[in-house]
């Protein structure tokens, strides 16, 4: 393994056909990118709502929506349509060292 390319963590695709016509992963992928800018949407609704019933409603949409967007995730990385790609380990390491860093400047720390 090239040690410049990062590795891919990625299931079997799943063939579909590749014609003019939306195929499945076509419509599960326009599916996982309406929820999640539905997800974004209710979240800033929830931050602005300023009635606490009309919150809780907005929270138990937003958490339906949530739960949605992830099975829809879960679906695309199970037939192989989404991939991650691993960071390595020294960057990780870095991002881990700068960020404990600033929890010294927080005026609380949580326990």
């Amino acid at each position: 393994m090239n040690s410049n390319q990062p590795q891919k963590i990625q299931n079997p695709e799943t063939t579909v056909p590749q014609t003019p016509q939306m195929n499945e992963r076509d419509f599960v992928n326009d599916l996982l990118a309406t929820e999640k800018y539905m997800t974004s949407s209710y979240s800033t609704a929830l931050n602005e709502a300023s009635n606490q019933a009309i919150y809780q409603d907005l929270a138990t949409i937003f958490k339906e929506t949530q739960d949605c967007q992830r099975n829809l995730y879960n679906l695309m990385f199970k037939h192989g349509w989404y991939a991650l790609e691993q960071e390595e380990n020294q960057k990780l390491d870095q991002a881990y060292q700068k960020f404990s860093g600033y929890q010294s400047q927080l005026p609380y720390t949580v326990q």
